[in-house]
């Protein structure tokens, strides 16, 4: 019922061409894939991620701007509160002007999932699930996985201690492994399986995900409580729905690329 209904959703929100067509790997970059061991809880297991294409900022504020004029069905006064709850752009002036205090090069923020996944999928592009986000995130400078780094891992709870980072133009973080910026240190991303991980009792590739989008779920039983930082944003996923629009929480595209690349 619920992927009928994800159709739906997407026919009646997206034109059929989409806005970049051409062009559309511009300004991404290539995450080579690999197998990680993700933060789960009890049942984690070593997880294969095949390559993608993931933007190397995250979307902007002017960005939004202009596909909401390009797609009226997701300006500030006719998104429907069955897909964006009250505070969806509730800082924007009205429907083509975002908050003056917010620069046009930060990254947009209060859009509900809807809304984000409209937006990816009208670029020719898809949200990125939790386990491709993960791997992309856990790189730093150097390394691809830096996750074992103290300095690296203290950095980004000193980001969940900081205020007003969204105002921050796009860029303004470090410049990962992958040639990814801000995935730390701006904004919170939404992904496309947000909280499918928080599960209780099977496997979750046992279980319906599409279910887990729409509601909150068990807490999750975190098998490295020293990685203290993914653990919260795991925690973070597992508190919210769909359609809530979040003033910290922004999101970027990827796109699948051949996995031999």
């Amino acid at each position: 019922m619920n992927s009928f209904y994800g159709k739906i959703v997407t026919t009646w929100l997206c034109l059929i061409i989409p806005l970049t067509a051409l062009g559309q790997q511009e300004n991404m970059a290539l995450v080579k894939g690999g197998e990680f061991i993700p933060l789960y809880g009890v049942d984690s297991a070593t997880v294969k991620v095949n390559s993608f294409l993931m933007d190397v900022y995250p979307v902007t504020n002017a960005e939004y701007r202009q596909f909401v004029i390009d797609h009226p069905k997701w300006r500030k006064s006719k998104a429907l509160k069955l897909f964006a709850d009250k505070s969806y752009l509730a800082d924007w002036e009205n429907d083509s002007t975002f908050n003056k205090d917010y620069l046009p090069n930060a990254p947009i923020t209060s859009v509900s999932w809807f809304a984000a996944k409209s937006y990816c999928e009208c670029q020719g592009k898809r949200l990125p699930t939790v386990d491709e986000w993960e791997y992309a995130a856990m790189a730093d400078e150097t390394t691809a996985d830096a996750r074992t780094k103290e300095n690296y891992n203290k950095y980004i709870l000193s980001w969940y201690e900081t205020s007003n980072t969204i105002k921050n133009p796009i860029g303004s973080t470090f410049k990962n492994y992958w040639g990814i910026y801000d995935l730390h240190g701006a904004a919170w991303e939404w992904t496309l399986d947000f909280n499918s991980v928080l599960i209780s009792g099977e496997s979750r590739k046992d279980v319906d995900k599409d279910s887990d989008l729409f509601c909150g779920s068990a807490a999750v039983g975190a098998s490295d409580l020293m990685n203290y930082a993914a653990f919260m944003r795991y925690a973070f996923r597992g508190s919210i729905k769909a359609r809530y629009s979040i003033k910290n929480l922004g999101f970027r595209c990827i796109q699948d690329v051949n996995t031999n690349q």
